[in-house]
């Protein structure tokens, strides 16, 4: 991975974004009709895990947010949890490190842009496994900290990034303990990049059947998903000219432009 630097924070009261982590505005805007952008952002994002989820499953996503999975999951017994209590989750106060659900009970969960907010890694992916049938499927969407990325979040001073922590270690938090909207946009390199320390660490956990890196500029020109920034309103014709652009830039530069990572880890 090409870094700019090896860690960057910043301050809460330095970010650039704006209503950060309010998932009641950002439902507003959503659901207004006035974010094109953004839904055509999350119909890329949401829109091939599909292929991984049968009719029949039944499945929940944890770290839910504003909640817009619901919008292009087509599983009717597709449920939403968070560890907040907004009125449009299934399941309330459920941290995704201990969620009190029975073990062996789901074929699938759903972390979309939330792996990279918990505050211990390994807990999340030892609870993943214990509460997923035999087979069943962790299905992701992840951050991909480019330098492209990693300018972004210099510029907004938004999350940040900190590659010399062991994300495997159970003692030192990887984010905020106390802010749940706290991130650490490295945390997906650190898991997945060296697979050699994955399999070590929770090979007999899980096994990658899948994996595809995605996403530049219709992230960028998306206004942001919860927190919110400018963007340039767009139609369909123009957001899929950016979307065309960015398999071209992610294909030949990934560690420059790529945002996005695809993955799914399969329960052994």
């Amino acid at each position: 991975m090409l870094k700019i630097k090896e860690k960057i924070q910043f301050p809460k009261e330095n970010n650039r974004m704006k209503s950060i982590a309010n998932t009641k505005i950002a439902r507003e805007i959503y659901y207004s009709g006035k974010s094109n952008n953004v839904k055509f952002l999350l119909s890329k994002r949401f829109g091939w895990m599909n292929q991984f989820i049968k009719d029949s499953e039944h499945g929940i996503e944890v770290g839910s947010g504003a909640g817009f999975s619901k919008d292009f999951i087509k599983n009717k017994n597709f449920k939403l949890t968070d560890l907040g209590n907004d009125e449009h989750l299934d399941y309330k106060n459920i941290d995704a490190q201990n969620t009190g659900f029975e073990a062996d009970s789901l074929d699938f969960v759903i972390a979309s842009n939330m792996i990279h907010h918990i505050p211990y890694p390994i807990k999340f992916f030892r609870e993943m496994n214990r509460i997923l049938k035999n087979g069943g499927r962790l299905i992701i969407f992840e951050s991909y900290c480019s330098i492209f990325f990693q300018l972004a979040t210099m510029i907004m001073k938004h999350e940040g990034f900190d590659f010399t922590l062991n994300v495997w270690d159970e003692k030192e938090p990887k984010s905020d303990e106390r802010n749940a909207w706290h991130g650490n946009i490295a945390v997906p390199h650190l898991i997945f990049d060296d697979r050699s320390k994955f399999y070590k660490e929770i090979g007999n956990l899980f096994e990658i059947e899948y994996e595809k890196l995605t996403e530049c500029l219709i992230f960028i020109n998306s206004g942001g998903v919860t927190s919110k920034t400018a963007c340039i309103p767009m139609n369909n014709f123009f957001l899929n000219i950016l979307h065309n652009i960015d398999i071209f830039l992610v294909k030949f530069f990934p560690k420059i432009f790529c945002m996005g990572r695809r993955i799914v880890l399969k329960k052994k």
